[in-house]
């Protein structure tokens, strides 16, 4: 009974001794400054083994071989993602020995130290002993510590999700602990936004912008968002945008009059609203690189554009975005002002089948009773701010043939048919139009008049042609 108490009593002290021996996992935390700017990771020195025994390297063949110590991943070629089935090569990670015991072994007469490699499913040596035990080299007890690094091509080579990517790694030496271990990337859950444009100005120099019949398209210029998560894009913008015309009136527009999009198929198209709303057409996932870019857009209809953003002035809103990882967990917020500036602009055609108004005296009525013509459509108007019209003539007398002659051009009255305003033509401006609110391509039918006591002045005049030029224009109120 007595060996048998003692023979139980050996098996536990040697299960007991068993699990002493505990792993110790390797991690490394991958600051997402160096996954986003794809910048090298270089890591402090790492332990990575404790050696509490030996002092010199293994050797076989009575000493003339050296025993080289190694790693060998026993999990498959690649990190893999401990939540996902997301990989990474094991080329993103290097490593190389940094120092035994605080420094680095002894490389006698022919050992070496390698430079920085990866790991593999097949044994890598991280170590280089002397060829023979003869020349051998030492080494001190204690941590045994590797540098660690990821060069930044691997940063745009690879994506890089949030989580923890791991090897499972083997060691060859009994005496270094320990034996198995994890070597794990850990990849902090961040969504950034790079591009830092924080105003969108657009200038509006044409009227002819206004005539366009599709869609106005107003790019917002590239945006580039950095991330480890899925995430997507959000949006909205004050309910009204603020307007200030050219002369100091302030005014509002409503914001539902623009829609956001992008060039492409990342967001879906939609109405801006003062509530955030998701644009994305779809999650942006995480790509290698760990960069999602894309161009957002306004579009404003052909009307609402002419209706809306015709007058002269400024328009002015912010636009609010929001990168939302998918579960709402982490953002980051940008915000874009955006700037609209109409410039003033006034334009006034006259078709060519109203530039001559003739009048003809050829009876007696038409000297007693005078004559008056309407030209539909003599004047085309487009002006973007609040106007009046003017009209003048060139002279203050009618010309025969180049000459000047004592018919004065106040005999012709002018006026803007549908209005009681007549005034006669002179050289001085004379206002036919009041009041005017900025309108785009109206046409306006022109009356002109020679009343019964003008037209009869002209009774005994030479039988021949009179001329004189008629000016319009415009003054802004």
């Amino acid at each position: 009974m007595k060996t048998m108490r003692a023979f139980l009593i050996g098996i536990f002290t040697v299960f007991c001794g068993l699990t002493v021996a505990k792993a110790q996992d390797v991690y490394l935390s991958i600051p997402e400054n160096n996954i986003f700017n794809r910048s090298e990771f270089t890591s402090l020195p790492t332990r990575v083994m404790v050696n509490a025994n030996r002092t010199n390297w293994d050797y076989a063949f009575f000493g003339l071989a050296p025993i080289a110590p190694t790693f060998t991943s026993v999990s498959g070629p690649a990190f893999t993602h401990a939540t996902s089935s997301f990989t990474l090569p094991s080329s993103t990670l290097l490593w190389q020995l940094e120092s035994m015991g605080g420094q680095l072994p002894s490389t006698g007469f022919s050992g070496s130290l390698p430079g920085f490699q990866s790991f593999s499913t097949s044994a890598v040596r991280w170590f280089e002993p002397p060829g023979s035990i003869i020349f051998g080299g030492g080494f001190n007890k204690g941590n045994i510590n590797f540098t660690f690094k990821i060069p930044g091509a691997q940063f745009a080579a690879n994506a890089y999700r949030a989580g923890n990517y791991s090897m499972d790694i083997l060691q060859n030496y009994n005496d270094f602990t320990p034996r198995n271990f994890k070597t794990i990337l850990v990849i902090p859950a961040s969504v950034r936004w790079l591009t830092t444009s924080l105003t969108k100005y657009i200038e509006i120099s044409s009227l002819n912008d206004y005539r366009i019949t599709g869609t106005r398209v107003f790019s917002l210029d590239n945006a580039e968002i950095a991330h480890t998560v899925d995430f997507n894009l959000w949006a909205k913008a004050a309910a009204n945008i603020q307007f200030t015309s050219s002369k100091g009136v302030p005014g509002t527009r409503s914001i539902a009059n623009i829609k956001l999009g992008s060039n492409g198929s990342s967001l879906t198209t939609k109405a801006l609203s003062s509530t955030f709303q998701n644009f994305s057409a779809a999650n942006f996932s995480v790509v290698a690189g760990n960069r999602n870019s894309f161009t957002p857009e306004l579009y404003i209809s052909a009307e609402d554009f002419r209706n809306f953003f015709f007058e002269a002035g400024t328009y002015t809103f912010e636009l609010n975005f929001n990168a939302a990882s998918t579960d709402n967990s982490i953002n980051s917020l940008q915000n874009t002002a955006v700037q609209v500036k109409v410039l003033p602009r006034s334009e006034i055609t006259i078709p060519s089948s109203g530039r001559n108004v003739n009048f003809n005296f050829n009876t007696a009525a038409q000297y007693t009773n005078g004559q008056s013509q309407i030209i539909p459509g003599q004047i085309v108007l487009s002006n973007n701010e609040s106007f009046e019209l003017y009209v003048k003539s060139d002279e203050n007398y009618f010309k025969k043939g180049g000459l000047q002659t004592d018919i004065n051009s106040n005999i012709l009255q002018i006026g803007v048919d549908g209005s009681s305003v007549n005034v006669p033509l002179s050289k001085t401006p004379q206002k036919i139009l009041f009041n005017g609110t900025p309108i785009l391509d109206r046409e306006l039918n022109i009356r002109y008049t020679i009343q019964p006591s003008s037209a009869q002045s002209l009774v005994g005049k030479e039988n021949t042609t009179y001329s004189i030029n008629v000016y319009y224009s415009f003054t802004a109120i």
